[in-house]
């Protein structure tokens, strides 16, 4: 019998597909934030469409690997929350806004449940 992708899997994947556009629907939109997505990664000098447009696409890559097991999409995750988380407790601590600790409780939960179902990275096959 052949086991299932964990909803949590799913759900993460989701969310940063989800997040992903939402991004490119801001690129034309009036959006404005006090902190803009740049800010929130701790690169404040870079243009926040730039950004919005990088931060998407990396998005979807690790999306798209994270949906399907793939092993450097395991790793690209582990590394992308660690340092979104890293950075969210750095501005929470200097900005006190409930964002930050926001993205640093969502960080933890993901790099958290992405560790204890590291498993599934290292099948060769899973049916979705």
């Amino acid at each position: 019998m052949e086991e299932k992708r964990p909803l949590g899997i799913t759900l993460i994947g989701g969310f940063y597909v989800f997040g992903a556009l939402v991004l490119i629907i801001t690129l034309f939109t009036n959006a404005t934030d006090k902190f803009g997505i740049a800010f929130r990664f701790g690169l404040p000098n870079i243009p926040e469409d730039i950004m919005r447009i990088v931060v998407s696409i990396v998005f979807l890559v690790m999306a798209f690997g994270y949906l399907r097991f793939a092993k450097w999409a395991f790793w690209l995750m582990i590394t992308y929350t660690v340092y979104f988380l890293a950075v969210s407790i750095i501005l929470s601590q200097q900005y006190n806004e409930q964002i930050f600790y926001g993205n640093a409780i969502w960080s933890s939960i993901v790099l958290v449940y992405t560790l204890t179902k590291r498993k599934y990275f290292y099948k060769d096959k899973l049916s979705s």
